[in-house]
């Protein structure tokens, strides 16, 4: 059984920084990409972060150069710094991993989230 288990979410006041971190386990042949989907309430989830396993990383044009996307392949974590915060985001984040599991089979996976607040 994997499980994605995240930590690091709060309030904070804008301009402030937060760190997210997200651990997988479990029986885990390789990890593909990983990334950071964010949601408000009524809207879908969106995509803040990506990194694949090389290394090679994808941002929301509105996170740019505030927010950075590491990951620790040995550890089989992903972690997001988050700087220069702003009240718009403010909201639940949740941690996404593709996983593969055996041979010719990978599939998503999801932390439960956890929640920022950016306000004064």
């Amino acid at each position: 059984q994997v499980q994605l288990v995240e930590s690091g979410g709060g309030l904070v006041q804008p301009g402030g920084s937060l760190r997210l971190s997200c651990a997988a386990s479990g029986t885990i042949l390789r990890i593909n990409t990983m990334a950071w989907y964010r949601q408000v309430p009524g809207k879908e989830h969106d995509l803040v972060a990506q990194i694949d396993a090389s290394g090679f990383t994808n941002y929301a044009d509105s996170v740019k150069a505030r927010f950075t996307i590491s990951r620790d392949n040995a550890k089989n974590t992903v972690d997001l710094q988050m700087n220069s915060l702003k009240p718009e985001d403010t909201a639940v984040y949740y941690c996404n991993a593709n996983i593969r599991l055996r041979v010719g089979y990978a599939r998503d996976y999801w932390g439960q989230g956890t929640q920022v607040t950016v306000s004064s």
